[in-house]
This record gives structure tokens, sequence and C-alpha cells, in this order.
């Protein structure tokens, strides 16, 4: 189908010569716009301005209502089956008990499965910086809890007073 944007329809269309295209597809040759207009007429449909940038413009005879009303559900179908993976976050303290670690990674797993990417943070306090080894160890371990849920889709990196990591979920 042709996507039209701002369409000139029936008057609106100036051109002195257009390549009129019918109904059912047919090329109906290059005539003036005032005889395409009036063949259009003729059928009870409208001349519509599918391509203005050619030499000459080309145009169709087709019903622009029901056009845009199928094209409007085109799009409304399309805009359903689109999912937007949204991010979660999940954070992390570096004097984290196991127990804790295991909450988090259960929270992750649900958001993995769900589609969703996540975003593990651990955040450095104070004198903490001196300490960022152990920060990869802890987000080593959360690693591995959620192991066959989720894939590293980015790797563990320090930004500014944080480490961060993003997972994916597994297709």
């Amino acid at each position: 189908m042709y996507l039209i944007k701002i369409a000139e329809i029936n008057e609106e269309i100036r051109d002195l010569e257009v390549r009129l295209i019918g109904d059912d597809n047919e090329q109906l040759g290059v005539m003036s716009s005032k005889e395409a207009l009036a063949l259009a007429q003729e059928q009870k449909l409208d001349l519509v301005k599918i391509a203005p940038g050619a030499k000459p413009p080309v145009c169709k005879i087709m019903d622009f209502g029901k056009f845009r009303y199928e094209q409007q559900k085109k799009d409304k179908e399309a805009k359903k089956k689109q999912k937007s993976a949204t991010l979660k976050e999940i954070r992390l303290g570096l004097n984290i008990e196991k127990n804790d670690l295991e909450t988090k990674s259960k929270n992750a797993i649900k958001f993995l499965q769900s589609g969703d990417k996540v975003k593990v943070s651990l955040r450095f306090k104070g004198r903490e910086m001196g300490y960022t080894q152990q920060g990869f160890e802890v987000i080593k371990k959360f690693t591995a809890e959620i192991e066959g849920f989720g894939t590293l889709e980015t790797p563990t990196k320090l930004e500014g007073r944080s480490l961060v990591a993003i997972f994916a979920p597994n297709k």
C-alpha cells in the first residue's frame, strides 16, 4: 500500500498533468488533472496524489476515507504488537547478607521472566570506595544466582560511586 503523509485530494491537486493509476492498480497513462478528476468523480471515488515528486506527479483513484481508516487500523495493530522493554533496577549493598542477596535475585528472576531488563547497581558509601574488588565479588555472586534466567548484557563497570551491570532476559 502507499504511505501518504499529507496528500492532496481532488480539487487540491493543482498540477496540469498527472500520471493516473486506476482503482484496480492499472496504469491509465498521463492526462490533465481535470480529466483525472472527472474519471474519479465518475466512479464516485477520490483522486489522491501519491507521488508528488515524480515528473509528472502520480495520482491514484481510490476511496480515501476507507484508505485512511484501514491505515489507522494497521497502525493501531502494529502498536499493540510492540512491546517496549522496561529497565528495572535492583540495588545492592557492599555488605549484603546471603539471604538478602537471594531475595534480590528472586525479584530479578521475576523481572527477567516477564521480559524486562534488570539493572543491578551496588552503591559504595564513604570509605567503601576502597573495597571495589569486594563489590565485583558481590555482583559475581548475584550473576551466579540468576544464571539460567538472564545473560549479562553490559559487563560490570564502575560509574562514579556505583558498580553497574545490566542483564537481559534469555530468549
